[in-house]
């Protein structure tokens, strides 16, 4: 019987202090250095937050913030996509954490690991501070609660009984979130039976989600044709996808949209024309496909050429080798790049408050116009920093955990 290796300890803090930012006389001047800079900022910034700083502009203007001039009678759509946005997002928390990778066979998952804890006690903190801190009402503080008491129950019993669930109903959980796109399109505009919401009341925070959600979701399909389109043996395909991707990565972005807020009016007949919102989100949308097809061409040549004459010589046809065979490792290469591409996206949002349209930005614009709140730059645009790295930190933790869960070298052999 082969001797049992031996156990590993696990070092102190004080011991992984001295090794990672004291192990040499030049390492601890140079971490002393940047913790008391670090330091010296934090004080700082909180003692501006605390004492200096004037939070009115924000709670005075949060509805503002959040959804422009969306109408007041008709929020209650937005709390009802806000509530299943928060059940759909618990459900699948949990079952990520429930359902085992594919070809694992390790222990059982834990239901509440340690990041998910942490994550738990700051979805519960902010739930408790932000009404408070925004001196909202009683009954939207009593939602925003009930809402996050929603996800987390959602998250537990996902977690609890996740593995309970038949194999066809794990296949089919993943359509959940295209289809509550669906319906939240239908909640925000109207139709259906309820009233018609024009797009010009959109606004904040809002109209910047909506048209950075709608340009990722079509970009990347875009962008994998383009990158196909571009590696084909048809002239007229390559040729044309060549053309089309470098003429959108030699233009501005800005030019782009101008461009498509005034060109698309003269060019279709009167009524044809889209709103300057979704006119601004097509222009995002081609804008973006052309820089995933650029990302997806990397992964798709860093995928060796036998493997497709490997499918090919198994009796598949190039449509399917293409799906089953070789875009499946192209997009693990290609996922660090195109998530990349999808933040960049979210913040190039900013640029529609230059064409009119009251994004997150352009409505921060309008807030500090006023002559009541003159001077209050700094908590706007902080709060504006908060909320796009809180959505930026969301695109990129989601893309590490996909990166963990599709990386084959991590999963146990059979």
């Amino acid at each position: 019987m082969a001797p049992a290796p031996p156990a590993t300890l696990r070092p102190g803090p004080w011991q992984w202090l001295r090794r990672e930012l004291f192990g040499s006389r030049l390492d601890g001047l140079i971490s002393i250095a940047l913790l008391g800079f670090l330091v010296a900022a934090a004080l700082g910034l909180a003692k501006w937050a605390i004492f200096q700083a004037q939070w009115t502009v924000i709670s005075a203007n949060s509805t503002l913030f959040a959804v422009g001039r969306y109408p007041l009678e008709q929020q209650w759509r937005l709390w009802l996509l806000t509530t299943l946005l928060a059940l759909a997002t618990g459900l699948s928390w949990g079952l990520l954490r429930a359902l085992p990778r594919s070809g694992s066979s390790g222990p059982p998952p834990i239901l509440w690991p340690r990041n998910d804890r942490w994550a738990a006690a700051i979805l519960v903190l902010l739930a408790l501070w932000r009404p408070l801190a925004l001196q909202l009402t009683l009954a939207i503080q009593l939602r925003w609660w009930a809402i996050t008491a929603l996800l987390l129950l959602a998250r537990w019993a996902a977690g609890r009984w996740g593995q309970a669930l038949p194999p066809l109903v794990r296949r089919l959980i993943p359509l959940i979130w295209p289809l509550l796109y669906l319906v939240g399109m239908v909640l925000i505009s109207g139709g259906l039976g309820l009233v018609q919401v024009a797009p010009s009341d959109w606004g904040g925070l809002l109209l910047t989600l909506l048209m950075a959600t709608f340009a990722i979701l079509l970009c990347f399909p875009l962008g994998v044709l383009l990158a196909l389109g571009r590696r084909s043996n048809l002239p007229l395909l390559r040729w044309g996808s060549l053309l089309y991707i470098e003429f959108i990565r030699g233009a501005p972005l800005i030019t782009l949209l101008f461009l498509g807020q005034n060109i698309l009016g003269f060019l279709l007949p009167g009524g044809l024309a889209p709103d300057r919102v979704w006119r601004a989100a097509w222009v995002l949308t081609f804008f973006a496909a052309a820089y995933v097809a650029e990302a997806v061409r990397s992964g798709l040549a860093a995928v060796p050429a036998g493997q497709l004459e490997a499918a090919r010589s198994l009796g598949l046809s190039m449509p399917f080798a293409l799906i089953h065979v070789v875009l499946p490792q192209a997009m693990r290469v290609a996922l660090p790049a195109t998530v990349g591409q999808f933040i960049t996206l979210l913040q190039d949002t900013t640029l529609l408050s230059l064409i009119g349209l009251l994004d997150l930005l352009g409505t921060a614009r309008t807030v500090m116009a006023n002559p009541a709140f003159l001077g209050r730059n700094a908590e706007v645009y902080l709060v504006l920093a908060v909320l796009f790295w809180c959505c930026c930190a969301a695109l990129g933790l989601g893309s590490r955990a996909l990166e963990t869960r599709l990386n084959p070298n991590l999963a146990p052999s059979r």
